[in-house]
């Protein structure tokens, strides 16, 4: 039986200032990439995300990031490959404390925004990352783009690298994520963006903005937490998957 696992990004509220429905998502996702409060995400909200998502049964990944809650991580930072390490850390013993605190742990690693699209190609940066996660805990898998400088660099360390796919983001024909700059970089109908986590799982294609199959294997489908509509794409993205006999599951 085929298997995929359904992430998304958590936890982003901050202070007084809601983003999404992380109660409800919670109950259609496998795996939740929860914010570590450098892009988004104060302690409370947090915490409370993270004993959401254990009484959920849901895994918790660090969704480590930029220092930059202005701009919602999706700036780019030229930050000191060892500033970058120490912020990595900083953030996943952070976050893994409140996992802990809530009965669960953080399971798994992804970057967020501008720091997961820097190292797709951004050798330092991504050798940065993959420094802090193994002096942090070797055993975290890291979720990333195929083929990206990240994924080498998470094998070439001994960690697992886990792909992932973007049911609800547009691709480039080279495989790498439509900037958010640009029209048509976000889907939003529900029924589309199912067919292209078939797509996914039955093929091991999504295909690009101008219409061509990207060859993509991927153990994990994002779908995004923060867009309008957000719980009802990724409830049709779920059905549409279980009922076609796909084992929607965590990867790790």
């Amino acid at each position: 039986m085929p298997a995929i696992d359904l992430n998304c990004d958590l936890g982003e509220s901050y202070g007084t200032w809601t983003l999404g429905d992380d109660s409800a998502m919670l109950g259609v996702v496998t795996s939740a990439n929860v914010a570590c409060g450098f892009h988004a995400g104060d302690a409370r909200t947090l915490l409370d995300t993270c004993a959401a998502a254990a009484a959920s049964g849901v895994i918790i990944g660090a969704q480590v990031s930029y220092p930059d809650l202005a701009g919602f991580g999706r700036r780019f930072i030229d930050i000191a490959p060892p500033d970058l390490e120490a912020d990595v850390l900083y953030q996943l013993g952070a976050l893994d404390g409140l996992a802990r605190a809530s009965g669960s742990r953080v399971r798994y690693v992804k970057p967020h925004g501008a720091l997961y699209n820097a190292v797709v190609h951004h050798e330092d940066q991504a050798r940065a990352v993959i420094a802090a996660v193994t002096r942090y805990d070797p055993s975290l898998p890291v979720l990333c783009l195929p083929g990206s400088a990240l994924h080498e660099h998470a094998r070439d360390a001994g960690l697992r690298a886990v792909t992932e796919a973007f049911a609800d983001r547009a691709y480039h024909d080279d495989g790498t994520l439509v900037s958010r700059r640009e029209e048509g970089s976000v889907l939003h109908e529900p029924a589309a963006i199912a067919d292209r986590a078939l797509q996914l799982v039955h093929d091991g294609t999504i295909t690009s903005i101008n219409g061509k199959p990207v060859a993509i294997s991927a153990e994990s489908l994002c779908v995004h937490g923060d867009t309008q509509g957000a719980v009802g794409i990724a409830q049709t993205v779920r059905e549409a998957l279980t009922g076609q006999g796909i084992d929607v599951r965590p990867f790790c």
